[in-house]
Protein backbone atom coordinates (compact mmCIF):
# COMPACT_ATOMS: atom_id res chain seq x y z
CA UNK A 1 0.00 0.00 0.00
CA UNK A 2 1.73 3.41 -1.16
CA UNK A 3 2.03 5.39 2.23
CA UNK A 4 0.04 8.07 1.11
CA UNK A 5 -2.88 5.78 0.68
CA UNK A 6 -3.13 6.09 4.70
CA UNK A 7 -3.68 9.94 4.52
CA UNK A 8 -6.61 9.53 2.69
CA UNK A 9 -9.62 9.37 5.05
CA UNK A 10 -8.19 12.02 6.82
CA UNK A 11 -8.03 14.24 3.41
CA UNK A 12 -11.45 12.90 2.87
CA UNK A 13 -12.66 14.83 6.49
CA UNK A 14 -10.98 17.74 5.84
CA UNK A 15 -12.44 18.45 2.48
CA UNK A 16 -15.44 17.25 4.42
CA UNK A 17 -15.20 20.07 7.02
CA UNK A 18 -15.17 23.06 3.90
CA UNK A 19 -18.11 21.18 2.73
CA UNK A 20 -21.45 23.39 2.72
CA UNK A 21 -23.36 20.26 1.33
CA UNK A 22 -21.93 18.11 4.35
CA UNK A 23 -23.09 21.42 6.57
CA UNK A 24 -26.57 21.01 4.94
CA UNK A 25 -26.47 16.89 6.12
CA UNK A 26 -25.47 17.64 9.47
CA UNK A 27 -28.58 19.94 9.51
CA UNK A 28 -30.94 17.90 7.81
CA UNK A 29 -30.58 14.52 10.01
CA UNK A 30 -31.00 17.14 13.59
CA UNK A 31 -34.23 17.88 12.53
CA UNK A 32 -34.87 14.35 11.55
CA UNK A 33 -34.54 13.35 14.83
CA UNK A 34 -35.62 16.26 16.74
CA UNK A 35 -39.04 16.07 14.91
CA UNK A 36 -39.03 11.88 14.87
CA UNK A 37 -39.31 12.54 18.79
CA UNK A 38 -41.79 15.23 18.57
CA UNK A 39 -44.18 13.45 16.51
CA UNK A 40 -43.57 9.88 17.95
CA UNK A 41 -45.65 10.62 21.39
CA UNK A 42 -48.59 11.98 19.49
CA UNK A 43 -50.57 7.78 19.69
CA UNK A 44 -48.82 7.01 22.37
CA UNK A 45 -49.35 9.72 24.81
CA UNK A 46 -52.92 9.51 25.30
CA UNK A 47 -53.62 5.42 24.86
CA UNK A 48 -50.64 5.30 27.47
CA UNK A 49 -52.09 7.39 29.88
CA UNK A 50 -55.86 5.86 29.45
CA UNK A 51 -54.17 2.24 30.02
CA UNK A 52 -52.01 3.43 32.90
CA UNK A 53 -53.92 5.71 34.61
CA UNK A 54 -58.28 4.93 33.67
CA UNK A 55 -57.54 1.03 33.26
CA UNK A 56 -55.24 1.18 35.95
CA UNK A 57 -57.63 2.43 38.71
CA UNK A 58 -60.95 0.29 37.20
CA UNK A 59 -58.93 -2.88 37.07
CA UNK A 60 -58.57 -5.34 40.28
CA UNK A 61 -55.06 -5.36 39.54
CA UNK A 62 -53.02 -2.09 39.59
CA UNK A 63 -49.22 -2.33 38.69
CA UNK A 64 -46.73 -1.33 41.38
CA UNK A 65 -45.98 1.75 38.96
CA UNK A 66 -49.43 3.41 38.04
CA UNK A 67 -49.93 6.80 39.15
CA UNK A 68 -53.63 7.26 40.98
CA UNK A 69 -56.04 8.30 39.11
CA UNK A 70 -58.09 11.72 40.25
CA UNK A 71 -60.26 11.28 42.94
CA UNK A 72 -63.06 13.02 42.14
CA UNK A 73 -63.30 10.97 38.79
CA UNK A 74 -66.16 8.64 39.62
CA UNK A 75 -66.58 6.27 35.99
CA UNK A 76 -68.70 3.14 36.42
CA UNK A 77 -66.30 0.04 36.73
CA UNK A 78 -65.26 -2.48 34.21
CA UNK A 79 -66.99 -6.23 34.33
CA UNK A 80 -64.15 -7.50 32.56
CA UNK A 81 -60.04 -6.60 33.08
CA UNK A 82 -59.97 -7.21 29.41
CA UNK A 83 -58.24 -4.43 27.47
CA UNK A 84 -59.95 -2.87 24.78
CA UNK A 85 -56.66 -2.58 22.47
CA UNK A 86 -56.32 -6.20 22.95
CA UNK A 87 -59.25 -6.05 20.45
CA UNK A 88 -61.43 -7.69 23.12
CA UNK A 89 -65.02 -6.28 23.22
CA UNK A 90 -65.90 -4.61 26.82
CA UNK A 91 -68.85 -5.24 28.88
CA UNK A 92 -69.85 -2.05 31.14
CA UNK A 93 -71.98 -2.36 33.70
CA UNK A 94 -73.36 0.59 35.86
CA UNK A 95 -75.47 3.59 34.47
CA UNK A 96 -73.88 5.98 32.04
CA UNK A 97 -72.93 9.34 32.97
CA UNK A 98 -74.69 12.11 31.79
CA UNK A 99 -71.84 14.02 29.96
CA UNK A 100 -71.89 10.49 27.98
CA UNK A 101 -75.47 10.50 27.26
CA UNK A 102 -75.60 14.14 26.07
CA UNK A 103 -72.75 13.75 23.88
CA UNK A 104 -74.38 10.93 22.46
CA UNK A 105 -77.66 12.79 21.92
CA UNK A 106 -76.21 15.41 20.63
CA UNK A 107 -73.81 13.55 18.12
CA UNK A 108 -75.21 12.90 14.99
CA UNK A 109 -73.01 9.88 14.59
CA UNK A 110 -74.10 6.10 14.45
CA UNK A 111 -74.36 4.86 17.70
CA UNK A 112 -70.60 3.38 18.92
CA UNK A 113 -70.28 -0.03 18.80
CA UNK A 114 -69.73 -1.88 22.10
CA UNK A 115 -65.76 -2.36 21.62
CA UNK A 116 -65.05 1.57 21.81
CA UNK A 117 -62.93 2.20 25.04
CA UNK A 118 -65.42 3.37 28.26
CA UNK A 119 -64.61 6.41 30.79
CA UNK A 120 -65.73 8.89 28.18
CA UNK A 121 -65.70 11.44 30.77
CA UNK A 122 -61.96 10.75 30.97
CA UNK A 123 -61.02 11.22 27.74
CA UNK A 124 -62.27 14.56 27.03
CA UNK A 125 -60.56 15.62 30.58
CA UNK A 126 -57.81 14.13 29.11
CA UNK A 127 -57.49 16.41 26.43
CA UNK A 128 -56.27 19.18 28.74
CA UNK A 129 -53.12 17.16 30.61
CA UNK A 130 -52.18 15.53 27.12
CA UNK A 131 -52.59 19.16 25.23
CA UNK A 132 -50.39 20.72 28.29
CA UNK A 133 -48.09 17.93 28.33
CA UNK A 134 -47.34 18.41 24.39
CA UNK A 135 -47.41 22.27 24.95
CA UNK A 136 -44.55 21.89 27.48
CA UNK A 137 -42.01 21.40 25.24
CA UNK A 138 -43.00 24.30 22.48
CA UNK A 139 -43.06 26.94 25.85
CA UNK A 140 -40.01 25.63 27.45
CA UNK A 141 -38.18 26.39 23.75
CA UNK A 142 -40.01 29.76 23.32
CA UNK A 143 -37.68 30.69 26.74
CA UNK A 144 -34.40 29.25 25.74
CA UNK A 145 -34.80 30.70 21.98
CA UNK A 146 -33.47 34.22 22.65
CA UNK A 147 -30.47 33.40 24.83
CA UNK A 148 -29.27 30.38 21.80
CA UNK A 149 -29.84 33.35 19.59
CA UNK A 150 -27.59 35.62 21.35
CA UNK A 151 -24.91 32.28 22.33
CA UNK A 152 -24.60 31.82 18.65
CA UNK A 153 -23.56 35.32 17.86
CA UNK A 154 -21.06 34.92 19.94
CA UNK A 155 -19.25 31.65 20.26
CA UNK A 156 -20.52 30.22 16.86
CA UNK A 157 -22.67 27.62 15.76
CA UNK A 158 -20.85 24.30 16.17
CA UNK A 159 -20.85 24.35 19.98
CA UNK A 160 -24.92 24.90 20.45
CA UNK A 161 -25.23 22.30 17.74
CA UNK A 162 -23.63 19.29 19.83
CA UNK A 163 -25.61 20.81 22.93
CA UNK A 164 -28.56 20.48 21.41
CA UNK A 165 -28.19 16.76 20.69
CA UNK A 166 -26.80 15.83 23.95
CA UNK A 167 -29.90 17.33 25.51
CA UNK A 168 -32.17 15.55 22.87
CA UNK A 169 -30.13 12.24 23.52
CA UNK A 170 -31.15 12.57 27.69
CA UNK A 171 -34.90 13.47 26.45
CA UNK A 172 -35.32 10.42 24.78
CA UNK A 173 -33.95 7.87 26.93
CA UNK A 174 -36.12 9.43 29.58
CA UNK A 175 -39.51 8.61 27.16
CA UNK A 176 -38.30 5.47 27.13
CA UNK A 177 -38.78 4.31 30.69
CA UNK A 178 -41.01 6.89 32.06
CA UNK A 179 -43.76 5.44 33.83
CA UNK A 180 -45.71 8.30 35.04
CA UNK A 181 -47.09 11.55 33.69
CA UNK A 182 -44.70 14.11 35.84
CA UNK A 183 -41.65 11.98 34.45
CA UNK A 184 -43.35 12.50 30.83
CA UNK A 185 -43.79 16.10 31.04
CA UNK A 186 -40.45 16.17 32.16
CA UNK A 187 -38.56 14.65 29.49
CA UNK A 188 -40.60 16.15 26.86
CA UNK A 189 -39.71 20.28 28.45
CA UNK A 190 -36.55 18.39 28.38
CA UNK A 191 -36.75 18.25 24.73
CA UNK A 192 -37.31 22.07 24.15
CA UNK A 193 -34.71 22.68 25.11
CA UNK A 194 -32.65 20.64 22.55
CA UNK A 195 -34.84 21.42 20.08
CA UNK A 196 -33.71 24.83 21.03
CA UNK A 197 -30.10 24.58 20.32
CA UNK A 198 -30.62 22.24 17.20
CA UNK A 199 -32.57 24.49 15.53
CA UNK A 200 -31.59 28.02 16.17
CA UNK A 201 -27.81 26.58 15.05
CA UNK A 202 -28.70 24.42 12.45
CA UNK A 203 -30.90 27.28 10.46
CA UNK A 204 -28.23 30.04 11.34
CA UNK A 205 -25.58 27.95 9.85
CA UNK A 206 -27.38 27.75 7.00
CA UNK A 207 -27.81 30.98 6.35
CA UNK A 208 -24.22 31.54 6.69
CA UNK A 209 -22.83 29.32 4.42
CA UNK A 210 -25.51 29.67 1.86
CA UNK A 211 -25.49 33.39 1.08
CA UNK A 212 -26.75 33.75 -2.28
CA UNK A 213 -30.44 34.06 -2.10
CA UNK A 214 -31.64 31.15 -4.07
CA UNK A 215 -29.03 28.93 -3.16
CA UNK A 216 -30.36 29.49 0.34
CA UNK A 217 -33.81 29.05 -0.62
CA UNK A 218 -33.33 25.70 -1.62
CA UNK A 219 -30.93 24.53 0.59
CA UNK A 220 -33.69 25.36 3.26
CA UNK A 221 -36.13 23.24 1.54
CA UNK A 222 -33.86 20.42 1.98
CA UNK A 223 -33.21 20.96 5.61
CA UNK A 224 -37.38 21.46 6.20
CA UNK A 225 -37.58 18.32 4.66
CA UNK A 226 -35.39 16.45 7.02
CA UNK A 227 -38.60 18.05 9.38
CA UNK A 228 -41.17 16.62 7.49
CA UNK A 229 -39.79 13.32 7.01
CA UNK A 230 -39.35 13.31 10.86
CA UNK A 231 -42.62 14.15 11.16
CA UNK A 232 -43.32 11.56 8.47
CA UNK A 233 -42.39 8.96 10.24
CA UNK A 234 -42.83 9.90 14.05
CA UNK A 235 -46.26 8.89 14.47
CA UNK A 236 -46.71 5.77 12.28
CA UNK A 237 -43.73 4.13 13.61
CA UNK A 238 -44.72 5.05 17.52
CA UNK A 239 -48.21 3.76 17.03
CA UNK A 240 -47.02 0.63 14.98
CA UNK A 241 -44.02 0.36 17.87
CA UNK A 242 -46.22 0.46 20.85
CA UNK A 243 -48.84 -1.81 19.47
CA UNK A 244 -46.46 -4.91 18.75
CA UNK A 245 -43.34 -4.51 20.30
CA UNK A 246 -43.96 -1.94 23.53
CA UNK A 247 -43.95 1.59 24.62
CA UNK A 248 -39.92 1.77 25.34
CA UNK A 249 -39.12 0.47 21.76
CA UNK A 250 -39.58 4.01 19.80
CA UNK A 251 -37.36 5.34 22.43
CA UNK A 252 -34.07 3.14 21.96
CA UNK A 253 -34.29 3.29 18.30
CA UNK A 254 -34.46 6.66 18.38
CA UNK A 255 -31.47 7.31 21.20
CA UNK A 256 -29.36 4.84 18.77
CA UNK A 257 -30.07 7.06 15.98
CA UNK A 258 -28.89 10.09 18.27
CA UNK A 259 -25.64 8.72 18.85
CA UNK A 260 -25.30 8.18 15.22
CA UNK A 261 -26.19 11.84 14.51
CA UNK A 262 -23.72 13.12 17.60
CA UNK A 263 -20.96 11.11 15.73
CA UNK A 264 -21.52 13.17 12.48
CA UNK A 265 -21.63 16.08 14.45
CA UNK A 266 -18.17 15.49 16.05
CA UNK A 267 -16.36 14.33 12.78
CA UNK A 268 -18.13 17.09 10.52
CA UNK A 269 -18.26 20.49 13.09
CA UNK A 270 -15.60 20.09 15.60
CA UNK A 271 -17.87 21.00 18.25
CA UNK A 272 -14.75 22.11 20.20
CA UNK A 273 -13.88 24.95 18.73
CA UNK A 274 -15.02 28.10 18.94
CA UNK A 275 -16.00 30.59 15.76
CA UNK A 276 -17.65 33.86 16.98
CA UNK A 277 -19.63 35.91 14.13
CA UNK A 278 -17.12 38.41 12.67
CA UNK A 279 -19.66 40.99 12.46
CA UNK A 280 -22.08 42.30 15.20
CA UNK A 281 -25.65 40.78 14.61
CA UNK A 282 -29.17 43.10 14.81
CA UNK A 283 -30.39 43.01 18.53
CA UNK A 284 -33.41 40.67 18.89
CA UNK A 285 -35.57 44.05 20.18
CA UNK A 286 -34.72 45.97 16.76
CA UNK A 287 -35.71 42.86 14.60
CA UNK A 288 -39.28 42.24 16.62
CA UNK A 289 -39.55 45.66 15.52
CA UNK A 290 -39.59 45.44 11.98
CA UNK A 291 -43.18 44.70 10.81
CA UNK A 292 -42.03 42.80 7.66
CA UNK A 293 -40.49 39.97 10.25
CA UNK A 294 -43.22 40.02 12.75
CA UNK A 295 -45.65 39.47 9.18
CA UNK A 296 -43.31 36.31 8.36
CA UNK A 297 -43.53 35.45 11.86
CA UNK A 298 -46.53 35.40 12.09
CA UNK A 299 -47.58 33.49 9.16
CA UNK A 300 -45.25 30.52 10.61
CA UNK A 301 -47.33 30.80 13.85
CA UNK A 302 -50.64 30.41 12.61
CA UNK A 303 -50.14 27.61 9.94
CA UNK A 304 -48.17 25.29 12.09
CA UNK A 305 -50.85 25.80 15.26
CA UNK A 306 -53.16 24.09 12.99
CA UNK A 307 -51.70 20.76 13.08
CA UNK A 308 -50.56 21.62 16.51
CA UNK A 309 -53.98 21.90 17.58
CA UNK A 310 -54.15 18.19 15.95
CA UNK A 311 -51.55 16.38 18.04
CA UNK A 312 -53.40 15.94 21.08
CA UNK A 313 -57.09 16.38 19.96
CA UNK A 314 -57.27 14.26 16.89
CA UNK A 315 -56.58 10.94 18.62
CA UNK A 316 -58.81 11.54 21.80
CA UNK A 317 -61.64 12.71 18.99
CA UNK A 318 -61.05 9.45 16.84
CA UNK A 319 -61.25 6.94 20.43
CA UNK A 320 -64.44 8.88 21.28
CA UNK A 321 -66.21 8.93 17.81
CA UNK A 322 -64.15 6.46 15.49
CA UNK A 323 -63.57 4.14 18.42
CA UNK A 324 -59.69 3.56 16.43
CA UNK A 325 -57.07 1.22 17.75
CA UNK A 326 -53.88 2.23 18.63
CA UNK A 327 -52.05 1.65 15.16
CA UNK A 328 -54.68 4.27 13.51
CA UNK A 329 -54.08 6.91 15.78
CA UNK A 330 -50.49 7.17 14.50
CA UNK A 331 -51.35 6.50 10.95
CA UNK A 332 -54.28 9.63 10.95
CA UNK A 333 -51.08 11.73 10.43
CA UNK A 334 -49.45 9.97 7.84
CA UNK A 335 -51.21 12.16 4.56
CA UNK A 336 -50.03 15.18 6.21
CA UNK A 337 -46.58 14.37 6.99
CA UNK A 338 -45.69 12.84 3.38
CA UNK A 339 -47.56 15.77 1.37
CA UNK A 340 -45.52 17.75 3.91
CA UNK A 341 -42.59 16.57 2.90
CA UNK A 342 -43.56 17.19 -1.24
CA UNK A 343 -44.42 20.78 -0.38
CA UNK A 344 -40.93 21.86 1.47
CA UNK A 345 -39.02 19.92 -1.05
CA UNK A 346 -41.21 21.21 -4.25
CA UNK A 347 -41.46 25.21 -3.00
CA UNK A 348 -37.90 25.49 -2.05
CA UNK A 349 -37.13 26.31 -5.67
CA UNK A 350 -40.80 26.77 -7.28
CA UNK A 351 -41.66 29.75 -4.39
CA UNK A 352 -39.21 31.91 -5.38
CA UNK A 353 -40.05 31.78 -9.07
CA UNK A 354 -43.72 32.11 -8.13
CA UNK A 355 -42.76 34.75 -5.51
CA UNK A 356 -42.80 33.46 -1.72
CA UNK A 357 -45.72 35.61 -0.73
CA UNK A 358 -47.97 34.89 -2.60
CA UNK A 359 -46.74 31.18 -2.24
CA UNK A 360 -47.17 32.02 1.66
CA UNK A 361 -50.79 33.55 1.25
CA UNK A 362 -51.97 30.57 -0.71
CA UNK A 363 -50.72 28.10 1.61
CA UNK A 364 -52.35 29.99 4.69
CA UNK A 365 -55.93 29.70 3.17
CA UNK A 366 -55.52 26.32 2.29
CA UNK A 367 -54.54 25.52 5.57
CA UNK A 368 -57.96 27.05 7.06
CA UNK A 369 -59.82 25.19 4.32
CA UNK A 370 -58.44 21.96 5.13
CA UNK A 371 -58.30 22.29 9.26
CA UNK A 372 -62.49 23.08 8.45
CA UNK A 373 -62.84 19.99 6.82
CA UNK A 374 -61.08 17.50 9.50
CA UNK A 375 -64.39 17.08 11.42
CA UNK A 376 -66.71 15.99 8.72
CA UNK A 377 -64.85 12.82 8.64
CA UNK A 378 -66.45 9.75 9.66
CA UNK A 379 -63.67 7.09 9.59
CA UNK A 380 -59.94 7.19 8.98
CA UNK A 381 -60.35 7.31 5.55
CA UNK A 382 -62.43 10.63 5.83
CA UNK A 383 -59.24 12.09 6.96
CA UNK A 384 -56.79 11.21 4.33
CA UNK A 385 -58.01 14.57 1.86
CA UNK A 386 -58.02 17.20 4.72
CA UNK A 387 -54.66 16.04 6.70
CA UNK A 388 -53.06 15.78 3.38
CA UNK A 389 -53.98 19.31 2.10
CA UNK A 390 -53.31 20.56 5.65
CA UNK A 391 -49.51 19.17 5.70
CA UNK A 392 -48.75 20.34 1.50
CA UNK A 393 -50.08 23.58 2.62
CA UNK A 394 -47.75 23.88 5.71
CA UNK A 395 -45.00 22.74 3.12
CA UNK A 396 -45.81 25.91 0.87
CA UNK A 397 -45.50 28.32 4.14
CA UNK A 398 -42.63 26.53 6.03
CA UNK A 399 -40.32 26.56 2.53
CA UNK A 400 -41.68 30.63 1.68
CA UNK A 401 -41.29 31.88 5.15
CA UNK A 402 -37.83 30.51 6.65
CA UNK A 403 -35.49 31.71 3.91
CA UNK A 404 -37.61 35.18 3.80
CA UNK A 405 -36.67 35.80 6.78
CA UNK A 406 -32.65 35.28 6.22
CA UNK A 407 -33.76 37.99 2.76
CA UNK A 408 -35.29 40.28 5.17
CA UNK A 409 -32.28 40.81 7.86
CA UNK A 410 -29.92 40.97 4.42
CA UNK A 411 -32.13 43.50 3.10
CA UNK A 412 -33.00 45.66 5.86
CA UNK A 413 -30.36 44.64 9.06
CA UNK A 414 -26.77 43.20 9.67
CA UNK A 415 -26.42 39.61 8.11
CA UNK A 416 -26.07 37.79 11.07
CA UNK A 417 -28.84 35.32 11.21
CA UNK A 418 -28.57 33.72 14.51
CA UNK A 419 -31.00 36.11 16.31
CA UNK A 420 -33.43 36.49 13.20
CA UNK A 421 -33.68 32.84 13.16
CA UNK A 422 -34.31 32.77 17.55
CA UNK A 423 -37.30 34.82 16.56
CA UNK A 424 -38.27 32.24 13.22
CA UNK A 425 -38.42 29.09 16.00
CA UNK A 426 -40.02 31.20 19.00
CA UNK A 427 -42.79 31.30 15.82
CA UNK A 428 -43.08 28.17 15.65
CA UNK A 429 -42.58 27.59 19.24
CA UNK A 430 -45.92 29.87 20.09
CA UNK A 431 -47.88 27.78 17.47
CA UNK A 432 -46.78 24.74 19.44
CA UNK A 433 -47.80 26.11 22.77
CA UNK A 434 -50.38 28.01 22.15
CA UNK A 435 -51.92 25.13 20.11
CA UNK A 436 -52.03 22.38 22.52
CA UNK A 437 -52.52 23.85 25.58
CA UNK A 438 -55.48 25.86 24.33
CA UNK A 439 -56.59 23.43 21.83
CA UNK A 440 -56.96 20.92 24.50
CA UNK A 441 -59.22 23.43 26.68
CA UNK A 442 -61.30 24.82 24.00
CA UNK A 443 -61.83 21.11 22.68
CA UNK A 444 -63.67 20.13 26.39
CA UNK A 445 -65.64 23.54 26.21
CA UNK A 446 -67.39 23.31 22.57
CA UNK A 447 -66.17 20.19 20.85
CA UNK A 448 -63.63 19.65 18.02
CA UNK A 449 -65.68 20.45 15.36
CA UNK A 450 -65.67 24.32 16.83
CA UNK A 451 -61.80 24.18 17.68
CA UNK A 452 -61.12 23.21 13.87
CA UNK A 453 -63.76 25.69 13.11
CA UNK A 454 -61.79 28.81 14.99
CA UNK A 455 -58.24 27.94 13.99
CA UNK A 456 -59.25 27.27 10.37
CA UNK A 457 -61.04 30.98 9.85
CA UNK A 458 -57.83 32.68 11.95
CA UNK A 459 -55.84 31.30 9.13
CA UNK A 460 -57.91 32.24 6.24
CA UNK A 461 -58.30 35.64 7.99
CA UNK A 462 -54.35 36.20 8.36
CA UNK A 463 -53.20 34.99 5.29
CA UNK A 464 -53.75 38.31 2.99
CA UNK A 465 -51.15 39.74 5.01
CA UNK A 466 -48.72 37.83 3.12
CA UNK A 467 -48.97 40.63 0.85
CA UNK A 468 -47.00 42.98 2.42
CA UNK A 469 -44.27 40.81 1.61
CA UNK A 470 -44.94 41.25 -2.01
CA UNK A 471 -41.60 43.72 -2.21
CA UNK A 472 -40.23 44.56 1.51
CA UNK A 473 -38.05 48.11 1.27
CA UNK A 474 -34.37 47.87 2.14
CA UNK A 475 -32.54 49.84 4.12
CA UNK A 476 -30.79 52.97 2.02
CA UNK A 477 -27.32 52.36 3.66
CA UNK A 478 -27.92 48.50 2.53
CA UNK A 479 -29.28 49.26 -1.09
CA UNK A 480 -26.18 51.59 -1.79
CA UNK A 481 -24.04 48.49 0.12
CA UNK A 482 -25.65 45.96 -2.73
CA UNK A 483 -25.55 48.54 -5.37
CA UNK A 484 -21.98 48.94 -5.25
CA UNK A 485 -20.91 45.91 -4.36
CA UNK A 486 -23.25 43.41 -6.12
CA UNK A 487 -24.65 45.37 -8.92
CA UNK A 488 -25.49 42.43 -11.26
CA UNK A 489 -26.61 39.49 -8.79
CA UNK A 490 -28.61 41.61 -6.69
CA UNK A 491 -30.41 38.75 -4.32
CA UNK A 492 -26.31 37.64 -3.39
CA UNK A 493 -26.42 39.15 -0.09
CA UNK A 494 -22.62 39.04 1.01
CA UNK A 495 -21.26 42.76 1.14
CA UNK A 496 -21.16 42.78 4.58
CA UNK A 497 -19.09 40.34 5.28
CA UNK A 498 -16.38 37.10 3.77
CA UNK A 499 -18.19 34.51 3.01
CA UNK A 500 -17.10 32.04 5.85
CA UNK A 501 -17.11 27.97 5.47
CA UNK A 502 -18.23 25.86 7.98
CA UNK A 503 -16.89 24.34 10.36
CA UNK A 504 -14.17 26.81 10.57
CA UNK A 505 -10.65 24.73 10.55
CA UNK A 506 -6.99 26.15 10.83
CA UNK A 507 -6.69 25.33 7.32
CA UNK A 508 -9.99 25.69 5.90
CA UNK A 509 -9.49 28.89 3.73
CA UNK A 510 -7.02 26.89 1.51
CA UNK A 511 -9.41 23.59 2.01
CA UNK A 512 -12.70 25.34 0.29
CA UNK A 513 -10.50 26.72 -2.51
CA UNK A 514 -9.49 23.37 -3.25
CA UNK A 515 -12.87 21.75 -3.03
CA UNK A 516 -14.16 24.54 -5.54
Amino acid sequence: MAPGAHHTPWQWLAAGRASRRLVLVVVFVALLLDNMLLTVVVPIIPTFLYTTEYKGANSSVVPAWTEPAPPALKVPPFSSVFSYFANTTLSISGPISPTELEHEAGSSRPPRPSGCPDGQEFLANENVRVGLLFASKALVQLVVNPAVGVLTNRIGYNIPMFIGFIVLFISTVMFAFAGSYTLLFIARALQGIGSSFSSVAGLGMLASVYTNDLERGNAMGIALGGLAMGVLIGAPFGSVMYEFVGKSSPFLVLAFLALLDGALQLCILQPSKISPESTRGTSLVTLLRDPFILVAAGALCFSNMGVAMLEPTLPIWMMRTMCSPKWQLGMAFLPASISYLIGTNLFGLLATRMGRWLCSLIGMAVVGISLLCVPLATDIYGLIVPNAGLGFAIGMVDSSMMPTMGQLVDLRHTSVYGNVYAIADVAFCMGFAIGPSTGGAIARAVGFPWLMIIIGVINIAYSPLCWYLRNPPAKEEKMAILGQDCPVQSNSYTAQKTLRHFPLTDDSDVEAENVE
